[in-house]
């Protein structure tokens, strides 16, 4: 797609259209008063699952503006300081958050500093410290998406390729154990269950499971229709509750994108663990300044940063140099293919 190909469409759409539909509206100004953001806290992972851009390995994923690496005790204590307007932050992105061998230590000190802390992304939960799992409790983390595509080993490895279902399960009754010591509520549990071809069958084991284990089971469309497509699309859409089997039928049915990132360069703006503000998850081309040694304020009024939402909102013309030129929810909002 060429540059002037989408900035005609810019002349005919108003992608503030497209993302409103979202609910996203009250976001959609350039006087950011942020209390929460994402914070990638570990972009490596220990799996490699088949349409995953992590899977392409090591070497693959360092030639990309996130690469691989985690997040620092002393850059998160000194950004929570810096930043006392900060209340909330999000922990999952790209990788495996349990893997940053400091994420104790960064639970507590967000405790102590009355930050809420969630992994709403997903997280895989094969290697969990009894250390990390203890602190996920008594520092009351908020809330925890595990990503189970299955309800045996079997099924779960032919997508969580170097998983282990039954282990993931025994550090979630681990977890439990410690609620029940702490008498906490926390962390609340998701099960999170992308649909495909061929675990669609263990659907209703998976809920009954989920249930046992005091998880909210919550069934999500496979973003990419050719790896796996669901077979029984009944069975599928009542065992899940589903209006739409994949997202491509959502979106025409609905003319809205299934999701969306564009809302998080005002609503949460993503931060690489290196401290780089991507502004989105699906950024893998630039940065817009690093926080940790700017500031996040000096990064989140920086030139081209601005100038991007403006892009989003529809008041300026894309340019090449932006993540929005090559990024395939941009293109699908504006309608192109």
């Amino acid at each position: 797609m060429k540059l002037s190909d989408i900035n005609s469409k810019l002349d005919n759409i108003k992608l503030v259209i497209g993302l409103s539909n979202l609910g996203y509206n009250d976001f959609f100004n350039d006087n950011l008063m942020l209390d929460s953001i994402i914070l990638d806290v570990c972009s490596m992972c220990q799996l490699r699952c088949p349409v995953c851009h992590v899977a392409k390995g090591v070497e693959a994923i360092k030639k990309t503006n996130f690469g691989w690496g985690y997040l620092k005790f002393e850059d998160f204590k000194n950004f929570i300081d810096e930043n006392p307007q900060i209340k909330q932050i999000e922990f999952s992105v790209h990788g495996e958050i349990f893997l940053n061998p400091e994420l104790s230590k960064i639970i507590k000190y967000a405790y102590e500093k009355d930050v809420i802390l969630t992994a709403h992304n997903g997280v895989n939960f094969n290697d969990v410290s009894d250390t990390v799992l203890r602190y996920l409790v008594e520092y009351r983390f908020n809330s925890i998406t595990v990503s189970i595509d299955g309800a045996s080993d079997e099924t779960y490895k032919i997508y969580r390729k170097g998983g282990n279902f039954n282990r993931v399960i025994e550090n979630i009754k681990k977890l439990n154990k410690y609620k029940k010591i702490y008498c906490s509520e926390f962390p609340k549990l998701k099960w999170q269950f992308v649909i495909f071809g061929h675990n669609e069958y263990e659907l209703p084991v998976a809920k009954d499971m989920a249930k046992r284990l005091d998880m909210e089971f919550i069934p999500k469309l496979n973003w990419d229709s050719e790896y796996s497509p669901v077979r029984d699309k009944e069975f599928v859409m009542k065992e899940g509750s589903l209006e739409f089997i994949d997202r491509e039928e959502f979106r025409k049915k609905t003319k809205k994108e299934y999701i969306s990132p564009c809302h998080q360069l005002w609503k949460n703006p993503i931060i690489n663990w290196d401290g780089k503000l991507l502004g989105c998850c699906v950024n893998f081309k630039r940065d817009f300044g690093n926080v940790f040694k700017l500031g996040l304020n000096r990064c989140l009024k920086s030139k081209d940063y601005v100038y991007m939402m403006k892009v989003v909102r529809g008041k300026e013309k894309v340019r090449e140099d932006l993540p929005c030129f090559d990024c395939p929810s941009y293109k699908k909002i504006l309608g192109i293919k």
